[in-house]
């Protein structure tokens, strides 16, 4: 991560070159799902060097809703004067497909700067769903179709694509519960409003699993994590499942 934060720098820097003295005021970085998801911690990782790096106060504007469409949309009215960044995942690309009208177009309307980092996700259960396993939830998902409910951060995000390919692979029947951001949806499957979700990083979820809060039924990576080696993959259940998405 903080190697990317300086690659960040770097091309920040290149592209104010004609103003040498950028940045004379605070610099905003737009989250556009709420606090307490993987696109918030990203942001807030990055605030840290990045404020170090270019001596400046770094404002983390959290603009949840409409599966980052609402802050994404903020993000490209902005003056396009560097003052303005953004920090997105899957939805920047994949809303396009589930919405009618979108604000803005994912290629023209935004200057790349850098991929920051990728990840796989876990499927965590409350402790009172009957499976300890990606097999035993398979089954109970097959004998009681659309009775377990899964927490995502919104239609397209990353949870909701993790889950829909688990239920299209093991040909089974979730329903999906969609919030503004993961925040709200791990306070869901902590609290038993929802069964399962599918967390993005395994730090993020190990504090929960660690404390018998949530239950970690495996990762959507091809290989184990090597932060939780114990935490099967659901390939390992379901031949050929993998999930790995990215933050920009």
């Amino acid at each position: 991560m903080r190697r990317r934060v300086v690659l960040v720098f770097l091309a920040v820097a290149a592209t104010r070159a004609f103003a040498a003295e950028y940045p004379t005021k605070p610099v905003r970085i737009i989250a556009p799902f709420s606090a307490g998801g993987s696109v918030d911690l990203v942001a807030r990782l990055l605030e840290t060097d990045l404020g170090k790096l270019l001596g400046q106060q770094i404002i983390v504007d959290n603009r949840g809703g409409a599966s980052g469409n609402i802050g994404t949309e903020l993000a490209k009215n902005a003056a396009p004067d560097g003052y303005t960044l953004l920090v997105n995942t899957l939805p920047f690309v994949t809303n396009q497909f589930v919405y009618d009208k979108m604000p803005y177009d994912p290629i023209n309307d935004f200057a790349p700067i850098t991929l920051l980092c990728s990840v796989s996700a876990v499927l965590m259960s409350h402790p009172s769903v009957p499976a300890n396993s990606v097999k035993d939830l398979i089954a109970l998902a097959q004998s009681k179709p659309d009775a377990l409910t899964y927490a995502t951060a919104g239609p397209a995000s990353n949870p909701h694509i993790a889950g829909e390919l688990l239920k299209n692979m093991a040909k089974i029947k979730l329903l999906p519960v969609h919030y503004k951001g993961g925040g709200p949806s791990m306070i869901s499957t902590l609290s038993g409003e929802t069964q399962l979700r599918f967390g993005n990083g395994v730090p993020q979820a190990l504090p929960h699993i660690q404390a018998k809060r949530l239950r970690g039924l495996a990762v959507t990576s091809a290989t184990r994590s090597a932060d939780a080696p114990q935490i099967p993959t659901i390939a390992e259940s379901l031949p050929g499942y993998e999930f790995t998405t990215w933050h920009v």
